[in-house]
């Protein structure tokens, strides 16, 4: 299964790119080495010119497939939310019992995706830099105008496809979107605080512990109400 992921090519909105950045060799170097520095410097260290450097090529040629730093960082984080939902898809393809599908999407969320080989992207890096700057992403002053655009529609696609399975198990809560995004923010957060801030989190637990606390967190609410 994993040989067939690593074939997957992730739909990101056009709006985000000026030119397919997969469709060459110099925009699939742009998207491993952009991944690469922005997890490396942050989106305040990073420019197209260190980019450029990376790729070997010209800061105009890396312009050509984006309009900014920030479009980049938008394709990237949208990559990462639509490649999460291909492996929620695919691992629990042959689950039948929500709650089961819900610990997978849970373990997703908090361990990043199960499936991390791929052709284009570093995945094991791209979590890490969707962990530190995917925020910067969206606390923007264009957030509504992309919002319109559909340049959130991974984001979206991921977390309707949760509150499906939050449905599924109970078809009564009130609240299943907002259960998800409080769901996606907390283990986003919490990654972070683990990497800089240990003091704000349990630091030494393991993994099970961690999902452990997310898997009191969705169940316990959903059997509460």
């Amino acid at each position: 299964m994993e040989q067939i992921l690593t074939q997957i090519v992730v739909p990101v909105n056009q709006e985000i790119y000026l030119k397919d950045p997969l469709s060459s060799d110099l925009g699939k170097r742009i998207i491993q080495e952009g991944t690469e520095l922005i997890e490396t410097l942050g989106m305040e260290g990073f420019n197209f010119k260190k980019l450029s450097e990376k790729v070997g090529s010209t800061e105009a040629a890396i312009y050509r497939y984006f309009e900014n730093k920030h479009k980049l960082l938008l394709y990237l984080t949208n990559w990462y939310w639509g490649w999460l939902e291909h492996n929620l898809v695919f691992v629990t393809a042959n689950l039948h019992d929500p709650r089961d599908k819900m610990r997978v999407a849970i373990q997703l969320l908090v361990e990043g995706p199960v499936y991390k080989e791929n052709v284009y992207i570093d995945i094991q890096k791209l979590r890490v830099l969707v962990t530190e700057e995917s925020y910067k992403a969206f606390l923007t002053k264009e957030i509504d105008a992309e919002n319109s655009n559909g340049l959130f529609t991974q984001f979206y696609r991921l977390t309707d496809r949760i509150a499906q399975i939050i449905k599924e198990i109970n078809p009564r809560y009130s609240y299943p979107k907002t259960l998800v995004t409080t769901l996606v923010e907390s283990t986003l957060l919490h990654a972070f605080f683990l990497r800089h801030m240990p003091k704000m989190t349990e630091s030494g637990l393991k993994s099970d512990q961690k999902m452990g606390f997310y898997f009191d967190l969705v169940f316990k609410t959903l059997k509460d109400e």
